[in-house]
């Protein structure tokens, strides 16, 4: 079982595609974002062709994440589990 498909693609195949699947709420920067499980689908097929076409991912390889907490990390996240990658998550908000 791939946990992308069962935390996205499932959602979509069983009608429940226009349901919110994540809010992003910014204390920071007062931006404030919804996205469907539709949306997310989406989202997460571009980034994992990005890094399947242009960085040559493979099932197996391993990939570190170097992200603030915003949705296109957790694209990034479910692209790499969709793949079969093992992905490590950096907060990229830590100084050096």
């Amino acid at each position: 079982m791939n946990i992308c498909y069962n935390a996205v693609d499932r959602h979509v195949d069983e009608g429940r595609g226009d349901h919110h699947a994540l809010q992003y709420d910014s204390v920071y920067t007062g931006v404030k974002e919804t996205y469907t499980y539709k949306q997310v689908q989406e989202k997460v097929a571009v980034m994992a062709t990005i890094l399947k076409e242009k960085f040559g991912i493979v099932k197996g390889d391993r990939v570190l994440i170097y992200m603030p907490m915003v949705p296109p990390a957790a694209w990034a996240m479910l692209a790499c589990a969709r793949i079969g990658a093992i992905h490590s998550v950096v907060f990229g908000g830590f100084a050096a």
